[in-house]
């Protein structure tokens, strides 16, 4: 469908101001430990002259190219003498401040938040450059009201936030399930519950919300709490595949810096090329920075089934993230999206060229 011009619906605009109030003093989101794979090798030089450059990621297994790459140095392998700073974030609003204000020059993050960003600032705030990781979001249930999917009517669903990447994959699966919901309140045929993906467990434990459509890990820990999968949103994308996290960068970053640009896009593939070559290594390593950036570790009945559920990718899936925006129109949450622009592939393209890898689309959404 083409894309036509935008202004998001009071919902979604709530969202991006939200205050930052939860957020450590260093910046917008927490800075990230500093680990012995973070050193800076002897005689390594700058990469554009450059003192540091400015990383977000959230600390959560769907930006598993962030935990591996900090925790195994690939990017400050890549960046040379150029110290790669952390910065550790828990909601794609807050992300999007960090980015707009120069708190970070790049960042993981979902594609709602993204479409946001850039849809909000009309084209101004940031490009997409990557992809990172496709899956990784499913419908956990209590088995003992819920036993199949018409049972879902009726019952009460948690969702991590109005508007994001997983609340509006809910409310296009209802809408097709031909069921009504109030998008903004959340009441209807379903009754959504916006709940913070680290109080989920604890709600579902106590019978307050019936299931939840959740990124991982939040799912498998619900499955440890004896919740059960009842449909993995990966099966309701042709060959499976969805956008779940995106490479994006702030265009001034992006216009004034592409040599370290280009040195994150590096590391970045070097990280999945390695994480896909050595799984039970790589979720051992995002393993233990998610226990450095939280303080704890997840246990191995989570970790596990969690891990399975992740692809990782270097393609931004652009055809599935234009998709989902419709499903934000559709929802009543965004008001046709203009994201012609919002892709730069070409720096991500001449990485994977001169490894001989295959390039990747921008589904006609790119610059130029």
């Amino acid at each position: 469908m083409p894309a036509s011009s935008t202004l998001l619906r009071r919902g979604l605009a709530a969202m991006a101001a939200l205050p930052l109030l939860t957020l450590a003093a260093c910046g917008y989101g927490s800075e990230a430990k500093d680990d012995a794979g973070a050193r800076i090798a002897a005689g390594a030089k700058k990469t554009d002259g450059l003192d540091s450059v400015k990383i977000g990621y959230f600390g959560n297994l769907t930006h598993a190219t962030a935990l591996v790459g900090n925790q195994k140095g690939f990017f400050q392998k890549a960046l040379g003498a150029t110290k790669a700073d952390y910065q550790i974030f828990n909601a794609g609003p807050s992300e999007i401040e960090a980015l707009n204000s120069g708190s970070i020059d790049i960042g993981w993050i979902g594609p709602s938040p993204a479409i946001n960003g850039y849809t909000k600032s009309n084209g101004k705030s940031l490009r997409i450059i990557g992809g990172s990781a496709s899956g990784g979001v499913r419908l956990v249930v209590n088995p003992e009201k819920i036993k199949s999917l018409k049972d879902v009517r009726g019952k009460r669903i948690a969702t991590p936030q109005l508007g994001n990447t997983q609340d509006v994959a809910f409310l296009n699966w209802v809408a097709e399930q031909g069921w009504k919901v109030d998008a903004q309140s959340g009441k209807g045929d379903v009754s959504v519950v916006r709940t913070d993906n680290k109080v989920t467990p604890d709600a579902f434990k106590s019978g307050s919300v019936d299931g939840a459509w959740v990124p991982e890990p939040t799912a498998s820990k619900l499955v440890a709490e004896g919740g059960k999968v009842l449909l993995d949103e990966s099966s309701l994308w042709p060959g499976e595949k969805f956008v779940i996290t995106n490479i994006v960068v702030s265009q001034n970053f992006l216009k004034e810096h592409p040599k370290a640009v280009e040195a994150v896009l590096k590391a970045s593939v070097d990280t999945n090329a390695w994480i896909n070559a050595h799984p039970d290594e790589a979720k051992a390593a995002a393993n233990k920075q998610l226990g450095i950036d939280s303080g704890k570790e997840l246990p191995a009945d989570v970790l596990d089934p969690a891990w399975k559920s992740i692809r990782i990718t270097d393609d931004p899936l652009a055809a599935t993230l234009d998709t989902e925006a419709r499903h934000a129109v559709m929802a009543g949450l965004l008001q046709d999206p203009r994201l012609k622009g919002i892709y730069d592939l070409a720096p991500l393209n001449k990485v994977l060229g001169a490894k001989g890898e295959s390039t990747v689309d921008d589904a006609g959404l790119g610059v130029g």
